[in-house]
């Protein structure tokens, strides 16, 4: 295993050169990753927490952020879905390798409007729409043929016309209470600088590697 060890020395991460606001060094480490043309630069870990106090992650898509939150989309009836019912808090993580950084995201978790909701359905690919319909996500299924006869059920039920979102499937919005940025470098001795949102306003430490 020590064949894959890689150093790190890309860039650093220091408290002068770092945004006061999580978002706004976020939204500079997103476009560095926009512009790095990173394969799947909106994928992150999503981390929940199970009825028996299991962690539980999965790859999702980031979808949207703002001053709010982190946005993306899922069905509400999911496994995942389920746990964010049961405990709306989750963790989000970023490994964008290609720059040698890292961002964790903790918070609590929202449901966004349903406006909002239907707008970015209704931006899907038809068949995605459709398949927001035919899948009981996180649901045992016999085998595959009852994915196919599903989507000819709602192909068939919907025709050519719009097809309406699901009640089960929206967006979740992650309110962050904490985000960290770990910038790797030379030695294992990498940055980590940790925003924790105050009643006076987000406050930066550095943490140890």
């Amino acid at each position: 295993m020590q064949d894959i060890r890689k150093e790190y020395k890309l860039k650093e991460l220091t408290e002068a050169s770092a945004d006061a606001d999580p978002l706004g060094q976020f939204h500079r480490w997103w476009q560095e990753a926009l512009d790095s043309g990173i394969d799947e630069v909106n994928a992150m870990t999503l981390a929940t927490i199970t009825p028996e106090g299991l962690p539980d992650a999965r790859i999702v898509l980031l979808k949207g952020f703002d001053r709010q939150g982190f946005v993306f989309y899922t069905n509400y009836n999911s496994r995942k879905g389920m746990e964010l019912e049961a405990h709306p808090g989750a963790c989000l993580v970023f490994f964008w390798k290609e720059l040698e950084r890292q961002v964790r995201i903790q918070g609590s978790v929202e449901k966004i409007p349903a406006a909002d909701s239907d707008a970015y359905f209704h931006s899907r690919p038809t068949g995605s729409q459709l398949g927001a319909w035919a899948s009981p996500q996180s649901q045992v299924i016999e085998d595959r043929s009852l994915l196919d006869e599903n989507m000819r059920v709602y192909e068939k039920r919907f025709g050519a016309g719009e097809i309406p979102r699901p009640p089960h499937w929206g967006g979740y919005r992650v309110l962050p209470q904490s985000v960290e940025f770990w910038q790797g470098r030379p030695s294992r001795l990498h940055d980590r600088l940790l925003y924790t949102l105050a009643a006076s306003g987000w406050q930066i430490t550095r943490l140890a590697p």
